[in-house]
């Protein structure tokens, strides 16, 4: 698989795309979905963002994210052509949990999904993947290394989320293109063998 990884002005799709991939970004609250999506779309990504205001008060958790001051309320839309062949198209979802029937809708037709996750919220993680689960969307996971961030073993946050030895887990900052494209690509890899095991 080719690797790209600066940010090519593209607004169409290369005529030598002969196939497209729906992937979901998607994560709790304020794990970096929107920054993920933008750092790696190679076109003008698509954003839904809102600023939070007082009526997000008692309903969306703002523990722990600082300074906060927007959030995505319906989606962020960002593609990337992998290589000159495979076009992705990248679905990342809102965070909140009022949210689900959204996730529920935008995971229609993916492939797969990468999850975000950050380990000093890692126990939000847990309702994005049982939806996940409970659609049949295959996905790997990824953390976002803030920071201020305590840095963990991938193995212990595998352990932590009790996901399976099957399951990919990579590490990214989610402002940074060639952390996001190396845990986008072993994802592609893990559904692509997936689906050939299944053939």
């Amino acid at each position: 698989m080719g690797s790209v990884l600066s940010r090519p002005e593209v607004n169409y799709v290369p005529e030598t795309v002969t196939r497209s991939v729906k992937l979901l970004v998607a994560g709790n609250f304020g794990v970096g979905k929107t920054t993920f999506v933008s750092s790696i779309s190679e076109i003008t990504p698509l954003r839904t963002e809102e600023t939070i205001t007082e009526a997000s008060i008692g309903i969306d958790d703002m523990a722990g994210l600082g300074e906060k001051t927007q959030t995505t309320v319906a989606m962020d839309f960002g593609r990337i052509t992998l290589n000159p062949q495979l076009a992705l198209y990248l679905f990342g979802t809102p965070g909140q949990q009022r949210f689900v029937p959204l996730w529920e809708e935008l995971a229609r037709g993916a492939l797969g999904a990468l999850v975000l996750v950050d380990t000093r919220r890692i126990e939000r993680s847990d309702e994005v993947l049982s939806v996940l689960e409970e659609r049949g969307v295959p996905y790997s996971v990824a953390v976002n290394v803030f920071d201020d961030a305590k840095r963990h073993p991938l193995e212990e946050v595998r352990d932590a989320l009790d996901l399976t030895p099957e399951t990919p887990l990579t590490a990214l900052d989610a402002r940074n293109r060639t952390t996001c494209l190396q845990s986008l690509i072993t994802l592609v890899e893990f559904l692509f063998h997936r689906q050939e095991s299944l053939l």
